[in-house]
């Protein structure tokens, strides 16, 4: 493919900040970023735009982590154990998703975000205190298959992935949304890292593109991410339902278009 123009590279990094910003305060940044590529790099193939996709999304999480970790001091008994299974599984998805067609998972993505976004609107307590779901080592395995399931599709597609991670926490463990939004910050690094593990060494980054995209996506991090911490749980669930809705009409629009 041709060297992008720098009309291209603007549009990517403003793509890129603002899946940044959303990834951070309640994950599915993807969504943003990923069509952004396919419509900048149409001489791409499907397996570059993923890596190239993951490189500039880790530096947005590595950012956003630390800027959690420092003001929300979330419980590491419980993150790095999901993140360290989250990482086996996305290295399994990234192989998988080498070989199987994108679009098969659209109808199966838009299911999952009109769960979750119905069950998150028509409860609007959820989220708002932690009540911790389960105890002791119980907790941890059920945070640790939840991280794994979800690696395993991150590293075969990715996009929402921080938001399920987002509701599996709020939803299934009891958490409140701005420390689930701290802890799935931390296990989607770990996704983008085993995602990477696969795509590095196979030369599918696309570097120029990856290294603009890639400062882009750590400064909507930052951004978001002490945006989140200033405004609460109650900011994080509103932006939370809203980005869910985009989503679904967003696919709901493409798979329209599929079937006519």
């Amino acid at each position: 493919m041709s060297d992008p123009t720098l009309t291209t590279l603007l549009f990517l990094g403003l793509a890129a900040f603002a899946a940044g910003w959303i990834d951070a305060v309640v994950g599915g940044g993807g969504l943003v970023q990923l069509p952004a590529l396919l419509v900048g790099l149409p001489g791409a193939s499907p397996a570059q735009l993923l890596a190239t996709n993951k490189f500039g999304s880790i530096f947005g999480t590595a950012t956003s982590s630390v800027t959690y970790y420092r003001r929300v001091h979330p419980d590491l008994r419980t993150a790095l154990p999901m993140a360290a299974v989250a990482y086996v599984g996305s290295i399994g998805g990234a192989v998988i998703g080498l070989h199987i067609p994108k679009s098969a998972f659209n109808p199966i993505i838009l299911v999952l975000l009109v769960l979750v976004g119905a069950y998150t609107l028509f409860k609007p307590d959820l989220g708002k205190e932690s009540i911790r779901r389960y105890d002791g080592a119980r907790h941890t395995v059920f945070a640790m298959l939840t991280g794994f399931v979800i690696g395993v599709y991150d590293g075969a597609l990715g996009p929402g992935t921080g938001s399920f991670l987002v509701f599996a926490l709020v939803g299934l463990l009891g958490y409140n949304f701005l420390e689930a939004s701290a802890k799935a910050k931390i296990t989607n690094f770990a996704t983008n890292l085993g995602a990477l593990t696969v795509f590095l060494p196979m030369g599918l980054v696309l570097f120029k593109v990856g290294f603009v995209i890639a400062v882009a996506n750590l400064v909507g991090g930052y951004v978001g991410a002490r945006t989140a911490v200033a405004r609460g749980s109650g900011f994080v669930r509103a932006v939370f339902v809203l980005i869910v809705s985009a989503f679904i009409v967003k696919i709901s629009g493409s798979l329209l278009g599929w079937w006519a």
